[in-house]
């Protein structure tokens, strides 16, 4: 067996102790182990979701020093020298496969970045997070096998279109598609942060990963923001931006989907938009109204619902 092959199956048993971990913990007297095994990635992911949602809000105070292209590339360069910096991820020892799933998730990610900052850049932050998030609903749904992903992610959609105001009529048309198109490089995201994570120890991958992304977006923010980007106060904004919109959240979710099946990380995210919300009101001052709250309490508990389910059926 080869360096690459070897690498796979220890990925593939490290995937299947962890999917075992909360059926083995059942058995405990005290089902203590359970609890943790099911609570621990959960927490990351939520964790996360309040980090990268409140960096956002103060990306979008950035913006008009530094444009929405500007940012992403502030944000991915210095979250690349960061991470790099922490890791210092070896280069060698690695298959071309390896490094195919590292392209791959930098590209998601940077293909993520852009077009959500032109979302947030036209449309309202809770909107663009609202329809950035129906691309992990909708590979929560394909990639499930369980009918009742179905229920929790049809509940979770419910709370989404709530959100909206029961359309997207009154939003920028091209602001809308840009969040649309940032959802499908969210799924993509998802899946490569994943294969990466079981590719490469810590948080090595995502350094790497993140690096690309940087490469990727710094002729476009270059070209859009110029010297601006020099600029000491802006490089400091940017600089927050970057460890709480990519730093720290991004690791969080790396760690996470070690220990949690894609398709119940993707439905955690329906948590996303009533995070963005909460930015919104309380650094952007965005009221949030009554439908709001009952949309973010839908989404809550087809979160929930997810959880409980998949733990249940383990």
């Amino acid at each position: 067996m080869n360096d690459a092959a070897r690498t796979e199956a220890a990925a593939r048993s490290a995937d299947a102790s962890s999917v075992a971990l909360p059926e083995a913990a059942a058995a405990h007297p005290d089902g203590a182990v359970r609890r943790r095994g099911a609570l621990g990635p959960v927490a990351l992911v939520v964790a996360g979701g309040l980090s990268v949602q409140f960096g956002s809000a103060v990306a979008v105070l950035l913006m008009p020093r530094a444009g929405a292209l500007g940012v992403v590339t502030l944000r991915l360069i210095l979250a690349a020298v960061v991470l790099l910096a922490v890791c210092r991820p070896k280069v060698r020892g690695y298959a071309r496969a390896d490094w195919g799933t590292v392209l791959a998730f930098g590209a998601a990610m940077a293909g993520m970045n852009v077009l959500f900052y032109q979302a947030a850049d036209r449309i309202p932050l809770g909107a663009a997070v609202t329809l950035e998030v129906l691309g992990p609903l909708v590979l929560s749904v394909i990639a499930s096998r369980r009918p009742a992903s179905f229920l929790w992610a049809g509940l979770a959609l419910g709370g989404v279109m709530l959100l909206s105001g029961g359309g997207f009529d009154r939003l920028d048309p091209l602001g809308a598609a840009f969040a649309l198109a940032a959802g499908a490089m969210w799924a993509a995201y998802i899946v490569f942060s994943a294969r990466t994570g079981r590719r490469f120890p810590q948080a090595d991958g995502l350094a790497l990963a993140m690096a690309v992304g940087a490469v990727l977006t710094l002729p476009l923010g270059v070209a859009e923001a110029g010297s601006r980007l020099l600029v000491p106060s802006t490089i400091g904004l940017g600089l927050a931006v970057a460890l709480m919109s990519s730093v720290l959240p991004y690791t969080l979710e790396l760690l996470a989907l070690r220990r949690l099946p894609a398709p119940t990380f993707a439905i955690l995210m329906s948590l996303e938009p009533a995070i963005a919300a909460t930015a919104g009101f309380l650094v952007l001052h965005q009221a949030l109204s009554v439908t709001d709250a009952l949309a973010i309490a839908l989404v809550i508990a087809a979160s929930m619902g997810a959880v409980r389910s998949q733990s249940a059926k383990k």
